[in-house]
């Protein structure tokens, strides 16, 4: 089974090996038919504090790494300073 895979934006990176990831997602209301747009965040494992706020990543399942992380960063893009 493939492991999922999403997009999001750095939020925070002050913990140790860890960024949060805020994932948005959008999608038409069943009732209203009105887009609607939600976010949802994630912990995940970055091995080298490689990834700082505002940075672009790309997170995968991966299996419990503690209490809250379950994703590891992929890959990333960097933001223009």
């Amino acid at each position: 089974m493939p492991k999922r895979m999403l997009q999001g934006t750095v939020v925070s990176d002050k913990l140790d090996k860890t960024v949060v990831v805020r994932v948005d997602r959008r999608f038409t209301h069943p009732v209203m038919k009105k887009t609607v747009r939600r976010s949802k965040k994630y912990h995940a494992h970055d091995e080298q504090n490689e990834y700082a706020v505002g940075d672009t990543v790309w997170i995968e399942e991966h299996r419990p790494i503690s209490k809250l992380k379950r994703w590891a960063v992929v890959q990333g893009e960097k933001r223009a300073k």
